[in-house]
């Protein structure tokens, strides 16, 4: 479909396609309940499109106004909804067993600006070699790392062993 077909067609139906014997028209005031034909003219007088809001209603509900500033009320109130629906991410922060106290302290610091921006975090701790002998040097590490952002977030599930990869999964405090 191109694109001027597809700007020609509509999303409801205006003016001569609404055809009921009686219509509810809304938005000027109390609701009026009247035939779509006398609906149609009144809108024409006022220069304005006849719009069929809902046919599923009895009777249907159809209101008067220019159908292009119609679709753009919409078009800004979807906007307005996208942009208020907030998107927590989930954030990936990879630890090691073997991790020094400075750089535990550099990665707790990331979390916790990831916490504080509503994002959850994933923190991955992968074993390797020989560590695969130890694997609750990994679990201290992960607790460890928990502890430091306790004021920030809480921890949705305890550290779990799956293969050689401890996983932890943190979201933010309310």
């Amino acid at each position: 479909m191109s694109k001027q077909q597809f700007k020609k067609q509509k999303l409801h139906k205006t003016n001569s396609e609404v055809r009921f014997p009686e219509v509810r028209l809304v938005g000027i005031g109390e609701p009026i309940i009247m035939s779509s034909f006398e609906a149609s003219k009144l809108a024409q007088s006022e220069g304005k499109d006849l719009i069929l809001i809902s046919e599923t209603q009895n009777p249907p509900i159809v209101r008067i106004e220019e159908y292009s500033k119609f679709l753009y009320e919409i078009e800004k109130a979807n906007k307005e909804k996208k942009k208020n629906s907030s998107k927590s991410q989930i954030k990936e922060i990879q630890l090691s067993p073997d991790i020094a106290d400075n750089d535990l302290n550099t990665k707790a610091r990331k979390g916790k600006e990831f916490l504080e921006d509503g994002d959850k975090i994933k923190v991955v701790l992968q074993l390797k070699g020989r560590q695969k002998q130890a694997p609750e040097r990994g679990e201290i590490t992960m607790l460890k790392f928990a502890a430091m952002l306790e004021d920030n977030g809480l921890a949705e599930s305890m550290p779990k062993l799956e293969g050689g990869r401890w996983f932890m999964m943190m979201k933010p405090r309310k």
